[in-house]
């Protein structure tokens, strides 16, 4: 994935988009903080935790982007909007309302969970499977319906 983003960089500089350069350029730029974090835990950043990272920053755009929808910036708003395109263009494609029926039907059938108390089980092994294609928050409150 680090080569993508590297070649992506490259390729929006050749065209001039700014906007996306400078995307590309702050999600580099939290991946290396992200490699220096855990070189001091002594691991190594794989791909799960890259892509839960770009997930991290969709997440926090989307906050500031209704902010600044809310205080009427358009200008930062745009702004935001762009840079949500930009980083989800690097995380796979998200799963439907029902395939994440099924992912979770399927994960509680194999963890053999049976209450609420096996929550943390089921939702460990959705991350496993489904890293950064879909919205885990979501996805433990529909566990925590289901189980409860």
């Amino acid at each position: 994935m680090r080569e993508k983003f590297t070649s992506e960089l490259k390729a929006a500089m050749k065209a001039g988009d700014r906007a996306r350069v400078d995307a590309i350029r702050m999600i580099t730029a939290a991946l290396k903080d992200k490699d220096i974090e855990a070189r001091g835990a002594g691991r190594q950043v794989g791909e799960d935790d890259i892509l839960a990272l770009l997930q991290k920053m969709v997440k926090s755009r989307r906050e500031s982007l209704e902010i600044y929808e809310k205080a009427g910036r358009a200008d930062l708003a745009d702004k935001e909007a762009g840079e949500i395109a930009v980083i989800e263009s690097f995380l796979p494609s998200p799963l439907g309302e029902a395939e994440v029926e099924a992912a979770i039907e399927a994960a509680i059938a194999s963890t053999g969970a049976a209450s609420i108390r096996d929550m943390g089980k089921v939702v460990a092994a959705l991350k496993g499977a489904y890293a950064g294609r879909m919205d885990f928050g979501k996805a433990s409150a529909r566990v925590k319906a289901r189980l409860g």
